[in-house]
């Protein structure tokens, strides 16, 4: 009597991983602020606070200006605001910009185990790669992907399929690494599987609101102070 033949063995998938930038893999809402306020008050603008742009972390910075021009009448075009502020942060940029240690760690492990890796930010082409460079992560992210070169910000999910594109991966096959609600909500309208690591500079008086992150299949509610590289890892090869 002949056995069965055996099944082939399929190695399973490697999972490309797709970084948003600004407050997972850096710390750049601080200049983000600080450019923003610079931009308002030089139209007459004062008292902007960090309350106010707290409300649009994750929400890309072309959407973010229009909704401060409608909010503050201001008589100006979008584009001469997106260009006063870029120009701001990429001079508060150049000074500094803080990457995430653990979030490093887990990018190099990443790396050396042969994973795709990009980045996809609702920031501008320009602010990506300067706070790439700034922070020396620009060799092991080479592929990224910004707003200005899709249809849609997050939580539509144009610039994580744009990435998926670059890498020649299928949606899939993808895990995204994300700090706000918008952005999750985009990985989830891509298809894709999401570790959430909150942003909340406040952490210790306020957490992060758990609905708006339920659709992640891994969450890291205290932010970058509870975010395990290793455990991270373990979650993107055992498939979640």
């Amino acid at each position: 009597m002949s056995s069965s033949p055996t099944p082939p063995t399929v190695p399973p998938r490697t999972p490309a991983v797709i970084f948003d930038l600004d407050g997972t893999l850096v710390d750049s809402e601080p200049h983000y602020y600080e450019a923003g306020r610079r931009t308002l008050e030089r139209y007459g603008v004062t008292g902007y606070t960090w309350e106010e742009h707290s409300r649009f972390i994750g929400v890309g910075t072309r959407e973010t200006l229009e909704a401060l021009r409608e909010r503050y009448a201001l008589d100006v075009s979008v584009d001469e605001l997106l260009a006063v502020k870029n120009r701001h942060y990429l001079e508060l940029t150049g000074s500094g910009t803080a990457v995430f240690p653990r979030m490093r760690s887990f990018v190099e492990r990443l790396h050396t185990a042969g994973h795709l890796l990009a980045v996809a930010s609702g920031s501008s082409r320009a602010a990506i790669e300067a706070a790439l460079t700034a922070t020396g992560l620009s060799g092991l992210l080479p592929v990224y992907v910004s707003a200005e070169e899709v249809g849609r910000g997050k939580p539509e999910p144009d610039v994580f399929l744009a990435a998926a594109r670059l890498l020649g991966t299928d949606p899939a096959d993808c895990v995204v690494v994300e700090d706000a609600a918008p952005g999750v909500e985009a990985a989830r309208r891509a298809g894709m599987r999401c570790i959430a690591v909150p942003y909340a500079a406040d952490a210790g008086r306020r957490g992060p609101d758990p609905s708006a992150f339920a659709s992640a299949g891994l969450v890291f509610p205290g932010g970058q102070d509870e975010f395990d590289a290793g455990a991270a890892y373990a979650w993107t090869t055992g498939g979640g």
